[in-house]
């Protein structure tokens, strides 16, 4: 019987089984956040300098190929401008005015070099005076014309890539031809792009790689093998003309990443453009991305199993601690109502009992006289009263019955109480020591109280203990207790214990709720408070104190309208 009573309490007075979710659950988050932050970092870091170092060693060659091929394209424009230069050097305007003389020149450069297609002379007015070439070009104005003016300013021009007159792509090589009168001539010649596409062809790029060359408009100046033909707009987002290697990261139309490396031309207005898609620069960072995310995952879920497991054993483990622990302090709470009540409860029973057995005697003993007395003239009178006096000593021995069921084990029984009354009674059972005493015991109780929902047994020896201890703490004769009772604002009920007693030290007051400490030396068992403070707790309220040595002690305890609602269910399904 005491077993299943005992696992009842054990039951029923445990943590609601929520705390233990909750606490599992921050566990788990925090040794998971202890271990996987670093691990996360770690991967991240690796991540990020590997592949940027990975990144340095792809791009580089990247660089360097493009530095090459753009070397090689200003050679070639460099000497076909050179050559055009010494042409117009060598010669005079009138020579290169002779058709004769510019055709042997132009069959002289064909066999020598690669690239030209024809040749001519235009005067100041920007008049082609001499020509020769494919086209009926004599005589054709050039003023206007990009070509004239810029050579005419800075000695030399390349054009961009045009298609003219055969709609075959060409650029055009003009410089000065300066003649003894100071007057500024321009010979012009047109060359083949072939070349262009040649070199490029030569670069040696993979098959979903490609090269071509644009001009600051983002005009295409050779064909792309996959962002359209000469002239036309390349639709990549290009970095900006740059004489040296630049190199961005981006995704083409086809949303395939891709990475792109440029370079300007100083001697012309083309800019190299090379595109490599990055699976095939980054197939080696791919290969190991994908090992070390297999690496963590496996990673991360064995340490998120352990974690868990580990978590659900100290748990429980928790749990059974709390468990016995409670059952111990529930013995340890009855053991000290019973120790306080059955002291209130012998004094009552030497006190008053004995004196209303008298007084029942010898009150039955003037009935039984009165009923034997024919003549007496005031019997029916005097019946009455020495009745009256048995019905009150009857009632006195109901009183004491009650304050001897304090003492037995109560069922936890949340009921309307109100406070006021619970109060009362309890300062009742003290009222002999207050008056030996002579202490002063001032009520301030509100008279607009509201009944809470709570235990009333359980509260009863709350407020038993702290009155008990607060009347311990004053010196007789000069002692004060206030007891004050107020509603507060989120409908709960708050009551103030206050003494002038001995007070607390700072260096203690924070200890006063642990088990087993006591100031009281052999006198006290230290459980008062400690199971004062997990009822309070059980019931859903606080219990706070504010102290001061030498000057008294505050007790405040605060109730809430309703207790605790799984208490109120397990009662429900207890019932």
């Amino acid at each position: 019987m005491f077993k299943k009573l005992k696992k009842s309490l054990i039951f029923w007075h445990s943590p609601p089984l929520t705390r233990y979710t909750v606490l599992k659950r921050n566990i788990t988050i925090i040794m998971l956040l202890i271990t996987i932050i670093p691990l996360t970092c770690m991967l991240i870091i690796n991540n990020f300098q590997y592949k940027t170092h990975l990144r340095n060693q792809i791009m580089a060659p990247l660089y360097a190929m493009t530095e090459k091929t753009r070397h090689s394209f200003e050679i070639f424009m460099d000497q076909r401008l050179a050559i055009i230069r010494f042409i117009s050097a060598t010669y005079s305007v009138e020579n290169l005015g002779n058709e004769q003389v510019i055709q042997k020149i132009l069959t002289s450069l064909k066999k020598e070099r690669y690239g030209f297609i024809d040749i001519g002379l235009i005067n100041a007015k920007g008049d082609l005076v001499s020509y020769v070439g494919p086209y009926s070009l004599l005589g054709k104005n050039y003023s206007e014309q990009i070509s004239f003016q810029e050579t005419q300013i800075k000695g030399q021009y390349i054009s961009n890539v045009f298609l003219g007159y055969r709609k075959y792509p060409h650029i055009v090589i003009a410089v000065q031809v300066i003649r003894d009168d100071g007057e500024i001539w321009v010979l012009r010649a047109t060359i083949d792009t072939d070349f262009f596409d040649n070199l490029i062809s030569s670069m040696g790029l993979e098959r979903s790689s490609d090269a071509f060359l644009v001009n600051s408009d983002g005009i295409l100046q050779t064909n792309s093998l996959y962002y359209g033909n000469t002239l036309e707009k390349c639709p990549l987002k290009l970095p900006s003309k740059n004489f040296k290697s630049r190199g961005i990261e981006t995704k083409d139309s086809n949303n395939r990443d891709i990475i792109i490396v440029s370079s300007g031309f100083s001697i012309a207005d083309y800019i190299l453009v090379i595109v490599q898609p990055q699976s095939v620069a980054l197939k080696s960072w791919y290969a190991l991305k994908t090992e070390m995310i297999i690496i963590f995952l496996s990673s991360l879920t064995v340490i998120v199993f352990a974690i868990v497991q580990m978590t659900a054993v100290l748990i429980k483990r928790i749990k059974t601690s709390d468990e016995y622990r409670e059952s111990v302090l529930i013995e340890l709470q009855h053991a000290q109502k019973l120790s306080s009540i059955g002291r209130l409860a012998a004094g009552v029973a030497h006190e008053i009992n004995n004196p209303l057995a008298i007084i029942n005697e010898k009150a039955g003993l003037m009935l039984d006289l009165i009923d034997l007395s024919k003549d007496f003239t005031q019997k029916s009178k005097f019946g009455e009263l020495t009745q009256s006096i048995v019905t009150s000593v009857d009632r006195c021995r109901k009183i004491t019955h009650r304050l001897l069921g304090f003492s037995k084990r109560i069922d936890v029984k949340i009921e309307p109480i109100q406070i006021n009354t619970v109060l009362r009674e309890v300062i009742g059972f003290l009222e002999k020591d207050i008056l030996y005493r002579r202490l002063e015991v001032n009520l301030k109780l509100s008279d607009t109280l509201e009944p809470i929902l709570s235990d009333q047994g359980q509260i009863q020896q709350v407020l038993l203990n702290l009155l008990t201890n607060a009347f311990a703490a004053v010196q007789d004769e000069l002692g004060r207790v206030d007891v004050e009772t107020k509603t507060i604002q989120d409908k709960g009920v708050e009551i103030k214990i206050t003494d002038n007693g001995c007070g607390i030290p700072d260096k203690i007051i924070k200890n006063i709720f642990d088990p087993f400490f006591t100031t009281k030396k052999e006198k006290g068992t230290g459980l008062g408070l400690s199971i004062s403070y997990g009822i309070i707790k059980k019931l859903g309220g606080e219990i706070f104190v504010d102290s001061a040595q030498g000057k008294g002690s505050v007790f405040t305890i605060v109730l809430p309208e309703k207790t605790n609602k799984m208490e109120s269910e397990n009662e429900n399904t207890e019932n």
